[in-house]
C-alpha cells in the first residue's frame, strides 16, 4: 500500500473513467505551476506530506514485492514480480530527487508515515501467493484512486509527478490473470480471497483516514482549508466513487465485492 500504495487505474481495471474528470476546467491552484503555488506555506506543507508519503509507499511497495517474490510458484512468476519492484523502486526515486529539488530531505518528509504504513503492512501479511497478489492489487489500487482524487487538485508540475508515479507497472493484469485461473482450477479459493480482499478494502480506507487526521496541512487542503480542496459533501462522493472502483476490481478478479 503506498498510501492506505498499486499503480492501477480504475479504468485499466473496470472499463470505467478515472475518479478525476479530465476534461473539467483547470481553476485555481490546479491552473498554477509549484512556483506560484508553494508561495502559501501551508500549501507547501501539504505537498511536501503528501509527497512523502508517497515517497514511502512505493518504497514499501518495492520491499513488499521484493518480499512476494520468494512465494512465487515458478521462476516466470519471481522473474515478473521481480521487474514490477524495480519499477515500483523507481518511482521511489523520483519523489524523493523531487522532494530534494524542492529543499526537503526525503528521510524526514517519509518519516511521519513510516509506523502507519508499516502498521498496516504488519496487520494484512499475506499467508500465501495468492494473498499477496490480491492484496497488491486491491490495496495499491485503493491508494492509486485516492492519490488521483487529490492529484486533480494540485499545481502543475505536483499533479504531473504524482500521476506519473501512480502508472501502472503490470501488476494489475498480472493480478487478475493469476487470481482467476486458481479459481478456475479450485473455485473454493474464491471465497477465501473475497474475505481477505474485504478485510483489505477496510483496513486500508481505516488506514488512510487516520494518516490524513494525524497531518494537519494534509487535512486542511483535503476539507479546502488550502488551495482547492474538497468540501465535505465531496469527501463523502470521493470515496463513494473509491468503493465504486473497488467493486469493479473485485469483479474483474471473479470475487465478490
Amino acid at each position: 500500500m503506498r498510501f492506505m500504495t498499486t499503480s492501477d487505474k480504475p479504468e485499466n481495471a473496470t472499463g470505467g473513467e478515472s475518479a478525476a474528470d479530465d476534461t473539467a476546467e483547470v481553476t485555481g491552484i490546479a491552473a498554477q505551476d509549484w512556483d506560484r503555488a508553494s508561495a502559501d506555506p501551508q500549501y507547501r506543507a501539504a505537498v511536501v506530506d503528501l509527497l512523502g508519503a508517497l515517497a514511502y509507499g512505493e518504497l514499501a511497495a518495492f520491499e513488499r514485492l521484493a518480499e512476494d517474490a520468494k512465494l512465487a510458484p515458478t521462476l516466470v512468476d519471481k522473474a515478473e514480480l521481480a521487474k514490477m519492484a524495480a519499477a515500483e523502486f523507481h518511482h521511489f526515486e523520483r519523489l524523493a530527487g523531487r522532494l530534494t529539488e524542492i529543499g526537503e530531505e526525503p528521510t524526514r518528509a517519509m518519516e511521519p508515515f513510516v509506523d502507519a504504513l508499516d502498521g498496516f503492512h504488519k496487520q494484512t501479511a499475506p499467508s500465501d501467493w495468492l494473498e499477496g497478489l490480491v492484496k497488491a492489487y486491491v490495496g495499491d489500487s485503493i491508494a492509486s484512486d485516492f492519490y488521483r482524487e487529490v492529484a486533480a487538485h494540485l499545481d502543475s508540475d505536483t499533479r504531473g509527478l504524482v500521476l506519473a508515479v501512480l502508472d501502472d507497472t503490470g501488476h494489475a493484469g498480472f493480478a487478475v490473470e493469476k487470481v482467476r485461473a486458481a479459481i478456475d482450477e479450485d473455485p473454493r479459493v474464491g471465497g477465501r480471497l473475497a474475505l481477505w480482499a474485504r478485510r483489505l478494502m477496510g483496513e486500508a480506507l481505516s488506514q488512510s483516514q487516520r494518516v490524513v487526521a494525524d497531518r494537519d496541512a494534509l487535512s486542511t487542503m483535503l476539507v479546502g482549508g488550502v488551495a482547492d480542496g474538497f468540501d465535505l459533501a465531496e469527501v463523502g462522493r470521493m470515496f463513494s466513487r473509491i468503493t465504486e472502483a473497488h467493486t469493479k476490481r473485485m469483479a474483474a478478479l471473479g470475487l465478490a465485492a
